[in-house]
């Protein structure tokens, strides 16, 4: 496990964000260790998916963020990408009308086609049920396939931190445990993992640590093994 005396791997500090006028995030410090997952949770609107994309440059934000020790707070998601942290947005987010394996190599655009190449298997290596579909059009998949290729996108520049958005939404329940169990399997291979997700029970399994974010701020922070920890959150929840 990381120790608290290294630097994280990600740290942020009084981050503000939000859409235009409406401001959603204020004030927000966290942390990631190398290694680690972290959850993320929160009811609806708290402002999850508004942190992930400030974090990953999608959005104008002020404060200080530092990964793996270089400040990246006025970095582009190109330059986020780049330096190792991949961004994996709600909603199956794939290209359709391509195949499965034209999908990865976008993905990858970029990196030495050697490379390339290897990383798309690597990636395709977690998700057996689509590496089968390698070359069928993502618009085939069913929606659980689909999340499924959009994590596999994500892994495909072998991410030293992943942040997931919401992989659960809209998969039955054995679509999720698979998801799921590919964070798992990317923990045990030294990749960071932040975890948007709304089934707690599955989240608190998973996790090393949790962040409560409700009403735009954090409002606590724990190990995702302490006791009462669901109490804890629903209190911090609604106050």
């Amino acid at each position: 496990m990381p120790t608290s005396a290294a630097e994280p791997l990600l740290e942020v500090r009084g981050l503000t964000a939000g859409y235009g006028k409406i401001g959603v995030l204020e004030g927000i410090d966290f942390r990631i260790d190398a290694g680690e997952i972290v959850a993320l949770l929160g009811p609806n609107g708290a402002g999850k998916s508004t942190l992930l994309k400030a974090i990953s440059g999608l959005l104008p934000r002020s404060g200080t963020i530092r990964f793996a020790g270089q400040d990246i707070s006025r970095a582009s998601p190109g330059d986020t990408v780049r330096a190792g942290l991949v961004h994996v947005v709600e909603g199956h987010r794939v290209f359709t009308q391509l195949n499965v394996i034209d999908n990865l190599m976008l993905a990858g655009y970029g990196l030495p086609r050697d490379r390339l190449s290897v990383q798309v298997e690597e990636a395709l290596s977690f998700f057996p049920e689509i590496a089968e579909k390698r070359n069928d059009r993502a618009v085939t998949l069913s929606g659980g396939q689909q999340q499924m290729l959009a994590v596999a996108q994500g892994l495909v520049r072998r991410p030293r931190l992943l942040m997931l958005d919401e992989p659960s939404a809209g998969l039955s329940p054995v679509l999720v445990d698979r998801v799921l169990a590919a964070a798992a399997r990317l923990r045990e291979s030294g990749t960071a993992v932040l975890l948007v997700e709304q089934l707690i029970e599955k989240a608190l399994k998973l996790a090393d640590r949790v962040y409560a974010l409700a009403r735009g701020s954090i409002v606590l922070e724990a190990r995702a093994d302490e006791a009462d920890l669901p109490n804890r959150l629903e209190r911090a929840y609604f106050g």
